[in-house]
């Protein structure tokens, strides 16, 4: 909730610069790949460094992620289109990155309803199955922030190399554990 607090701090004290609105979208989209990003990596550090602690928080860096997700969308809604259901419908149908975006949404959605232990156990084996959704829902992120991109791609290649890596350490564990 820290970079909540701070963005609303900055908002509060007149500090988002030229085009806040693009600020606070930017900041709140940032931050939902952030925490989908440190979510995806509890499972590998644990695995491969032994830790036991950070999986006691997986659940709740998802439920950020998806948290500034929500925000993102509801900042992109408001700020940018004005709340205007025609410019809304538009978007989502016609900008790439747009669909890209809120395809990975809309997959979030269902890890975060089913996040719970009651979820867990009420679907059984298949609550496994369904929270594979966050890999694709990870791809869409990146392909829709690389396609946001404008000038440097510098940003995009790290988190580009980062995602990589988390899914290759991911594969890697999954078929030594195999064999």
């Amino acid at each position: 909730m820290a970079p909540f607090a701070l963005l609303l701090n900055s908002a509060l004290n007149n500090q988002l610069g030229a085009d806040p609105a693009k600020t606070i979208v930017d900041e709140l989209g940032s931050w939902a790949m952030n925490f989908l990003w440190i979510t995806l990596a509890i499972t590998p550090a644990r695995r491969v460094l032994g830790w036991r602690k950070p999986l006691l928080f997986r659940r709740m860096m998802g439920l950020y992620a998806f948290f500034y997700a929500v925000l993102h969308l509801l900042a992109v809604a408001t700020f940018i289109l004005g709340l205007r259901a025609d410019l809304i419908v538009r978007e989502v149908s016609e900008r790439p990155y747009v669909i890209a975006g809120f395809a990975a949404f809309l997959l979030l959605i269902p890890l975060a309803v089913t996040s719970t232990r009651d979820w867990q156990a009420r679907l059984g084996r298949r609550w496994r199955t369904l929270h594979l959704l966050v890999f694709p829902a990870a791809l869409l992120v990146l392909l829709h922030f690389v396609w946001l991109i404008r000038a440097s791609y510098a940003e995009a290649t790290f988190y580009t190399i980062l995602l990589a890596f988390l899914l290759g350490i991911r594969l890697y564990i999954s078929r030594r554990r195999r064999y």
